[in-house]
């Protein structure tokens, strides 16, 4: 492009942009702004023309028209290269606009306020932001599209090292971001308005409290974060996208190797699993199953208890904490191999005792409410539902056998219910009060999770509990638990052989719970 000569400045967010403004001017940039952006910049003494000077026309309507006008549009839209577009500027007398620095009225922000009207969200729908937005991205070669000014710094750098012209390759960014920006905005209107219904009278009615929980459009736009070296198995690409609202996609890696995607979904599953207790937890994660999971009055007790249930399976395992991870709890953990670590924070000295392990992934992840769509791409399309995030609620289970379970074994099964959701179905977690024993995870058929579980078990199952995520089919697998030393069962219940199920149960002197909620995991 040629030298930028002539910039217009209007942005909602003015972070930076008098600083921007300052050294556009120095660099011999004619300056044209609107409202609080004008003044602004005027304030800290640089001269700016008022758009109402270019247009021949005050701002008007309460601020809706301001840049809409053929003076402005033209000046941004005129094609250099074309002989007769600049003879009809010139025939209008109309500027040419080079650089257009422009971000949008925060509609989103407006939109997540509680108690935000109707009225107030149509007030927030940008006009001339986008028209031109959109305007100078489509004559990208001729007019760089500024709208973050995350991008001023870099922009000026060039702009002072190529005598004030920016490169085809900038501008094509710079365009890109542009129209990824209108349609995130007009997307960010479109999902907010699709709840708001007009009657025959005219009256509105916000929605939004009681929508759907699933849209009737997915609207999926995530920016791609992070390269993956491969896939599941290194003849499959992969990316990471996230929407930078917490959770592991946002998490930062304060150390170790790059991440790869197993990483990551084992990651995934940690951090869901620990976000289970409210105690000093820790989860060992290994491919999305937990080998071991625990819960103490202090962190590392909960790692040592994770730990002792499947030493073996945690050797290369992923983990996951509830709590900063102190110079303790970080002694234990380096005592094996571990892929890699998910915790909200760690201690200066735990840090330093996880730098002698180069490659070890360490991520702090931002702590987020739970309730994202889970979503799961088949064949054509997608499949999404809703957040399993169901707690149980001991008052609503029904105790289903002639022996109640004893309060030990109520807080075993509690702990063991939050478990079994996280393994993959068919799912059985044996357990203590604040301890898994072993898990039989992804069984063809229930009784050979049971058997799977019993066997790999390293800790005694005399006494302990068994959580299963959906009903026994038959009496077998509670039979088969029983021959392991299990005193109680909780279970969703459902099956039409509950009776048979229930009635096993009392003949061998179990305590046994319904939740009336399943628990699959696929």
């Amino acid at each position: 492009m040629a030298r930028i000569q002539r910039a217009l400045l209007s942005v909602t967010d003015k972070t930076g942009v008098v600083e921007f403004a300052c050294s556009l001017h120095q660099l011999g940039v004619e300056l044209i702004s609107t409202g609080g952006t004008a003044r602004a910049i005027r304030h800290a003494g640089v001269p700016v023309r008022d758009v109402a000077e270019v247009t021949g026309f005050p701002e008007m309507l309460d601020g809706r028209v301001k840049t809409i006008h053929p003076r402005v549009a033209g000046g941004v839209l005129a094609v250099r290269g074309k002989p007769e577009h600049l003879a009809a500027l010139r025939e209008h007398e109309i500027p040419l606009i080079d650089m257009v620095v422009v971000n949008l009225y925060q509609f989103e922000k407006v939109a997540a306020k509680a108690g935000a009207g109707f009225e107030e969200l149509i007030e927030n729908i940008d006009i001339g932001g986008p028209t031109m937005i959109r305007a100078a991205a489509k004559n990208w070669k001729d007019v760089a599209v500024v709208t973050s000014p995350s991008d001023y710094d870099a922009i000026l750098k060039e702009l002072i090292d190529r005598d004030g012209e920016l490169s085809e390759p900038t501008l094509w960014g710079l365009m890109q971001k542009a129209f990824a920006t209108t349609a995130a905005y007009d997307r960010a209107i479109s999902n907010r308005l699709a709840h708001v219904t007009v009657a025959q009278d005219g009256a509105v009615k916000d929605g939004v409290a009681d929508a759907e929980a699933l849209p009737a459009v997915l609207d999926i736009r995530a920016p791609r974060e992070l390269s993956l070296r491969y896939g599941e198995n290194p003849h499959q690409a992969a990316a990471l996208y996230s929407n930078r609202r917490g959770g592991i996609a946002a998490a930062e890696q304060l150390q170790g190797k790059e991440l790869s995607y197993n990483n990551l979904v084992d990651l995934d599953a940690a951090w869901q699993l620990i976000q289970e207790f409210d105690e000093p937890a820790s989860a060992i994660i290994k491919h999305t199953n937990p080998c071991g999971c625990a819960e103490a009055a202090t962190l590392v007790d909960s790692y040592r208890k994770a730990y002792e249930a499947d030493p073996i399976s945690a050797y290369g395992g992923v983990l996951a904490f509830n709590r900063t991870v102190d110079e303790e709890t970080a002694r234990e953990i380096t005592k094996t191999f571990v892929e890699a670590i998910a915790a909200p924070d760690y201690s200066a000295e735990a840090l330093t005792l996880f730098a002698a392990k180069r490659n070890l992934r360490v991520l702090k992840v931002l702590v987020t409410a739970p309730g994202e769509a889970v979503v799961k791409s088949i064949t054509g399309g997608f499949l999404v539902q809703t957040a399993d995030t169901h707690k149980l609620d001991r008052a609503q289970a029904q105790v289903k056998t002639k022996r109640p379970p004893s309060e030990e074994e109520w807080r075993a099964l509690e702990f063991a219910w939050k478990v079994v959701k996280h393994v993959k179905s068919n799912a059985i977690v044996y357990a203590r009060a604040g301890q898994t024993v072993s898990a039989g995870a992804g069984q063809m058929s229930r009784v050979d999770s049971v058997r799977v579980g019993a066997m790999k078990a390293v800790l005694p199952l005399a006494g302990t509990v068994l959580a299963s995520d959906a009903f026994f089919p038959f009496p077998d697998g509670v039979e088969e638990a029983a021959k392991h030393g299990i005193t109680a069962v909780i279970q969703p219940g459902g099956s039409v052989r509950d009776d048979e199920v229930i009635a096993a149960a009392d003949r061998l002197g179990l305590a046994m719970v319904f939740t009336g909620v399943r628990h699959f995991r696929h």
